[in-house]
């Protein structure tokens, strides 16, 4: 009887060998170019033509450097991830340990801070170079659960031989990304491991579950440090004359005067006092202010005329959009999801639908929630240069792309069904019938 990907994940909690078995074959098949007896799920099959078009060697165990216990230590101290240890170890441990797992926190480089639970495992852990400091990236060592879910945005069990790495095939993962909510951004994955006879399907919803419970606590720190900020602020705003709000370091709005509420202002990646242009607001003045900004607006209008965007996407590990124009220049670093959505849009001047969106990205259109979330963040900083209804670039304002030589190196991580993306340099006015 044929089965299917869902059917092979289904056996494993009744028949971990079966199902590591016809895993194994499914690898074997499609990494020589075979028919294989059932196609992978898509998340791992797009994994493994990652893991291929990058090189990883599914044959050979590759184990970057460890990083110091001094640097280890150092990341654990600035890591936002330290803040929901309590609730990931409440969710996690007391049924891992007993279960004969283990549960990794690696932060957003995909180096693993924090490793506890069962002691046989972490011994057997440590055998496959799973490890405090230790570097699992996927464009490192292959389809895993820490690596993946950082790349495909969500979380992702990798049973036996769904790991690309043929050492790691007797080894399971469950993994999900966490996110800060006050910007989106990835800042690292929880993982429960362990091996192959150990693992259930159901392991991936419970370590979910768990993900999205700490994302939840950070959001609850997050607003009581802006009660604490608006407490200070609202006062110092009451002798304010002229528009003017105090937000966070990171742009959250705890107070305004002289002009509607914003949720959020976008503030350049890195901040100082002094004269500064904002997208939302054009030149302003920026005070520091207890935990945030005091930020007094200028009277002049923004101006959107004369203004150039560049798109530069030719490192694969940093992209950056950079805006200049009559009222002052600046820079912000994107998630990889956000250039994606910039270089659609580029590409693509006239303008796309969220459903059009929601299509090249996902290959389906029905995911417009997810579309509109992401370009809602995205008009945070780049503010009026932007249009919606179609989302695109407003129509006076000058486009330009810069792509990496070597085509494959053009957003590398990308899950975009469509990978023969055009290589225009630049993308200029919108063209008009």
């Amino acid at each position: 009887m044929a089965l299917s990907p869902m059917d092979v994940t289904q056996l494993a909690a009744v028949d971990s060998a079966r199902a590591a078995r016809v895993l194994d074959e499914v690898r074997s098949a499609a990494l020589s170019g075979r028919r294989a007896p059932v196609a992978p799920r898509p998340v791992i099959g797009q994994s493994w033509e990652r893991m291929l078009r990058s090189g990883v060697d599914p044959d050979h165990d590759f184990r970057s450097g460890l990083l110091s216990r001094e640097e280890v230590q150092r990341r654990r101290a600035s890591s936002t991830l330290r803040h929901v240890l309590p609730v990931l170890r409440e969710g996690l441990l007391s049924v891992a340990d007993v279960a004969h797992h283990i549960m990794v926190v690696a932060d957003e480089e995909g180096r693993v801070l924090w490793r506890e639970g069962s002691t046989p495992v972490l011994r057997k852990a440590d055998a496959l170079g799973f490890e405090i400091g230790a570097d699992w990236r996927e464009d490192v060592v292959g389809t895993n659960g820490v690596g993946t879910p950082a790349v495909a945005g969500r979380p992702v069990q990798v049973f036996a031989s769904e790991h690309f790495v043929r050492s790691h095939a007797s080894w399971t993962c469950a993994g999900a990304p966490i996110t800060d909510p006050r910007d989106g951004r990835l800042i690292g994955v929880v993982d429960v491991s362990g091996p192959l006879e150990t693992m259930h399907p159901a392991t991936l919803a419970w370590v979910d579950s768990v993900a999205k419970l700490a994302e939840a606590r950070l959001r609850e720190r997050h607003l009581r440090s802006l009660e604490r900020l608006r407490a200070v602020g609202a006062p110092v705003l009451a002798r304010t004359a002229g528009r003017a709000l105090v937000v966070d370091r990171h742009g959250w709005t705890a107070a305004v005067t002289g002009m509607p509420y914003t949720e959020r202002l976008a503030l350049p990646k890195s901040v100082s006092a002094g004269t500064r242009w904002l997208p939302a607001l054009g030149r302003c003045s920026l005070e520091p202010l207890a935990e945030g900004w005091l930020v007094r607006a200028a009277d002049e209008p923004v101006t959107r005329a004369g203004t150039r965007i560049v798109l530069d996407l030719r490192e694969p590990r940093r992209r950056t959009v950079d805006v200049s124009g009559g009222a002052g220049s600046w820079s912000h670093e994107l998630s990889p999801r956000h250039a994606e959505l910039l270089y659609l849009l580029a590409v693509h001047r006239t303008g796309r639908s969220a459903a059009a969106l929601a299509g090249d990205l996902f290959g389906d259109p029905s995911r417009t929630v997810t579309v509109r979330a992401e370009m809602s963040r995205i008009r945070r900083y780049l503010g009026a240069l932007l249009d919606h209804r179609p989302y695109r670039f407003a129509e006076n304002v000058e486009v330009e792309v810069l792509l990496p030589d070597a085509p494959h190196d053009l957003l590398p991580h990308s899950t975009v069904p469509a990978r023969d993306r055009p290589r225009a340099h630049a993308a200029g006015p919108p063209e008009h019938p």
